[in-house]
Parts: structure tokens; C-alpha cells; sequence
């Protein structure tokens, strides 16, 4: 067993800020002397003092052998993986280079459509085919779930020779499928299971929060720790466990997609928070759940309002856990849209949600809210439902719930050929039949409907547009109003 009350990059970068000398290296403000006064202002210096570069005493990223080796394996027995990376790029470069360390060019990899587009920009690096399963879908809801395991059994069967499985968990609604029971088919083919679990890093923490991914079978999971726990933004880690995927290319990949100038600045921040994790999580999650739970019992009573449970799916095995710290609110029976709830929470309450969709507003509960936001969340629901409340958007509500029907897909090219090849934009009439060049995903559901080698069908091109027409919003692609899309030409 580890120390868990070291800190020791941490340590290491406190005492090099303080030292005393003559800085001939980068950054260029050296240790704040050079910044901006307005910055400054904004931050105080001492931070900029702790901007530093690779000096001896910090170890090197991409080789550690000193503070950043021993924070790492700091990291790895908190989170109860076999080796850990820090991340400065955020959770995107750990799915990138998961995929590139599993996956070449051709390989098949089997993964949901609700995917987070660094999944994609993966399959565009590595040139890996995708193999999509449609998540689990609640038309009633409008919400994505997770990939089935019947699912994962039955694309293995149909692609034995797949090099991995990639699935999300939880989702961004806080769901969590079946892990356990993806990870043993998955297994049975003795090829990896890759998890972005980039909204579950405090699972390990609380025995009331779902199971961690590592400790339901998981080979690799890349976390956020900057979205639910103490580090600062871009803050991630990517964990492994098991001999299925080869720590050298992990590496090697990690090489590719992150900064050769790393931020000290953020790698303390994941020292800072494993620490606080390992010393008081279960304190520190049991407050969590605690506001979680009374925002969720309060905002359930208020008239026109209610809020995701796992109850909404039972015996699903799309969907067998909930993460009690994300709260998702149903306004729809308040007659409004969630972009219009989302807009005067902000506005007139000074209540800011994570995500908003046509029928639901979601909120991140963290280590860091304070039972004051709870009681300004509930307060901004109570008056907003009686002051803002009109008439029903049932038909409204019933043509989106049409939106939930499965589409056609075809993958013409790899994602890699179409980001490639040489293209040209259309009028949006123009392009049906075309292969697509770019990633199309409108919110909500959430789910990519086109992405770079598919081919675009007038299923497709309708369904975009009754979702436009709906008051949602298309993500990923160059003309986000629309009107035009990129297609090989």
C-alpha cells in the first residue's frame, strides 16, 4: 500500500516555484514577471510562479521516472487500475489514443452511436471501421442509454475479428448499463473493452454510486477528473488493468495526441485531487448524494416537473444504474422546451444548467456545490413553475417522440478516406445519396446520425430537419444552420 497522503509532483512543483533564480527557459512571462497586468489581476501572480516547464526536479511526461512516476502510481492504486496516465488534453486524447493503441488501419472496432466526437477524431487517426449498435432509446423520454449486451453478443458474432469494444459509461444523463455483463462477452473474444468514463470518475469513492468501470471488467477507462472531482480543466486520466492492451502503446499513442509543453499546472491538479479522493471521498461523495437527493426529492414535488430515476427503465439492460449526482429534470409538463427553462434559470434566477434538450434540463451535483445551490436551484424551479407555466406542447412533444425510429446507415469509406478525401459543399437538398464528409449530430438525442464516410439518406436529411424544426441544434459540422453540407466529392 501506498502513501495516499503524499502529493508529490505537487510538492515538487510548490518548491521549484519558490526557488529562487534566474529563469532562462520557457514559458516566456518567467514565473509571472512578464504577464499581463489585467491577467494578473484576474489570477494574482502566484499561480504564474507555478507555470513551469520540464525542469529536473518535475520529471517528464512522456519518460517519467521521478514526481510525475510516483504521482501516477499514486493515481493507479486510488482508482484501483495497474498503471495510470495523466492526461493535459483532456479526456479526448485518452479515447483518441485508446483506439490507436488497439486499432490499425481496417481493424474493427464495436461501439455505440452515441458517441463523444473524440471517439470519432480516433477512427480518423487510426483509421479503424467503426461497427455502430444503436444505444437503448426511450421515445417517452428522449433519451439515449447505453449499448445491450445482447447487442455487443450478436456484433462480436457477426465480427469475430474485431480488435476492441468501446462503450460510454455513464452516459451524460448519468446512466449506466451493463457493464459487467459487456465486459464478459466482450472478453470471451479475448479482445479489450474500452470505456469513456469521462463523467464517472468519483465512482470508486462511494459504495452508493455505481460500480467504477475497472472493477466491472473494464480493460481501459479514460476519466474526466477535472468534470466531477477537484482538478482543473483538461485534467483527465486514463487507466488500465489486465495484459490485453500492450502499456507501450498507450504510451507511444499518448505521444501523438498530447502537448509537448505540458502544464504543471495541471498535472498538480490531478496530485491535488487523488489525494483528496483517496483521503476523503466517502466524506466527500456522502455530502454530494446528500444534495443530490434533496434536490431530486424537492424538484419531483414541484407541479409540471420530474426527474430521471432508474425506475424509468426498469429491467432494462441499457440501463441498470443511475448516478445519483446527476440530475435530470423533465419541463415539458410545464409547457416550455428545456432551451427556454435553460435560458430563464440563467437569466432570471442565476441557476446554470450542464445541458439543456427539448424536454429535460441536466445538472452536474459535485464535491464542489454547496447546499445554497441547492436551495437557489429549488427556489429558481418553484417560482419558474408558477410564473412561467403555459399551455401544453403535447403535439409538439408527440411528433419529437416520432424522432426516436431507427435510420439507415451505410459506411461507404473508413472515417479516415472521407476526412481525407477531396471535397465540396452542397446545398443540403443536393446532397442525398452523397458520401458524407463531415460528423452531423443533432442535440438532442445526442447521437451522431452522419459522420465522414457514410452515405446521406433522405431518411437522414429529414429527420435533421424536423429536428431544426423542433427547436433542437446540429453540432459537428462546418454550416451548423444546416443549409449546406460537406460531401466527398
Amino acid at each position: 500500500m501506498l502513501n495516499q497522503n503524499q502529493t508529490p509532483l505537487l510538492d515538487a512543483l510548490k518548491a521549484n516555484a519558490a526557488r529562487p533564480h534566474a529563469p532562462f527557459y520557457t514559458p516566456g512571462h518567467k514565473q509571472g514577471e512578464g504577464i499581463s497586468q489585467s491577467l494578473a489581476d484576474l489570477l494574482g501572480k502566484a499561480v504564474f510562479r507555478a507555470d513551469l516547464t520540464e525542469l529536473a526536479d518535475l520529471d517528464n511526461l512522456f519518460a517519467p521516472q521521478g514526481v510525475i512516476q510516483e504521482a501516477q502510481q499514486l493515481a493507479a492504486e486510488a482508482f484501483g487500475a495497474l498503471q495510470t496516465w495523466f492526461l493535459v488534453n483532456g479526456s479526448t486524447c485518452g479515447i483518441e489514443a485508446a483506439i490507436l493503441a488497439t486499432c490499425g488501419t481496417g481493424d474493427k472496432i464495436i461501439l455505440p452511436r452515441n458517441v463523444h466526437s473524440s471517439v470519432i477524431a480516433g477512427l480518423i487517426l487510426s483509421g479503424a471501421i467503426p461497427i455502430f449498435l444503436n444505444p437503448e432509446y426511450d421515445p417517452v423520454l428522449d433519451i439515449a442509454h447505453s449499448i445491450t449486451p445482447e447487442a455487443v453478443q450478436v456484433a462480436l458474432q457477426q465480427h469475430p475479428d474485431a480488435k476492441a469494444v468501446l462503450t460510454v459509461y455513464p452516459t451524460y444523463y448519468g446512466v449506466c448499463g451493463d457493464l459487467s455483463a459487456i465486459a464478459n462477452i466482450t472478453h470471451q473474444y479475448n479482445i479489450p473493452l474500452l470505456v469513456d468514463e469521462a463523467h464517472g470518475a468519483h465512482f470508486a469513492f462511494h459504495p452508493e454510486l455505481p460500480t467504477p468501470a475497472l472493477a466491472a471488467g473494464a480493460d481501459l477507462t479514460v476519466q474526466s477528473i477535472h468534470k466531477v472531482l477537484g482538478a482543473m480543466t483538461q485534467a483527465s486520466m486514463l487507466h488500465i488493468q489486465g495484459n490485453r492492451i500492450d502499456c507501450d502503446r498507450i504510451s507511444k499513442a499518448l505521444q501523438l495526441v498530447q502537448s509537448t509543453s505540458p502544464s504543471y499546472l495541471l498535472l498538480a491538479s490531478l496530485d491535488a485531487a487523488r489525494q483528496q479522493m483517496a483521503l476523503q471521498g466517502k466524506i466527500l461523495m456522502s455530502r454530494t448524494l446528500q444534495l443530490a437527493e434533496e434536490a431530486r426529492t424537492r424538484i419531483s414535488q414541484i407541479p409540471g416537473l420530474s426527474v430521471l430515476e432508474i425506475s424509468a427503465l426498469g429491467g432494462s439492460s441499457g440501463f441498470v444504474a443511475l448516478d445519483e449526482t446527476r440530475l435530470t429534470v423533465t419541463v415539458s409538463g410545464l409547457g416550455l422546451t428545456g432551451f427556454e427553462v435553460d435560458e430563464i434559470l440563467d437569466e432570471k434566477f442565476a441557476v446554470t444548467a450542464e445541458f439543456a434538450s427539448l424536454q429535460h434540463l441536466t445538472f452536474i451535483i459535485s464535491l464542489g456545490n454547496t447546499p445554497t445551490d441547492i436551495a437557489q436551484l429549488v427556489q429558481g424551479f418553484t417560482t419558474l413553475a408558477k410564473e412561467y407555466r403555459r399551455i401544453n406542447l403535447t403535439l409538439k412533444n408527440q411528433v419529437w417522440q416520432n424522432l426516436g425510429k431507427t435510420l439507415d446507415y451505410a459506411l461507404h469509406f473508413s472515417p479516415r478516406e472521407a476526412f481525407f478525401a477531396v471535397s465540396e459543399i452542397l446545398p443540403l437538398t443536393q446532397t442525398n445519396k452523397r458520401i458524407c464528409a463531415e460528423i452531423i449530430c443533432p442535440y438532442p438525442p445526442g447521437i451522431p446520425v452522419l459522420m465522414p464516410g457514410e452515405v446521406i439518406t433522405k431518411s437522414v436529411l429529414d429527420y435533421l430537419q424536423q429536428i431544426q424544426a423542433m427547436g433542437g441544434f446540429i453540432s459537428g459540422c462546418a454550416d451548423t444552420s444546416l443549409k449546406t453540407l460537406k460531401v466527398v466529392k
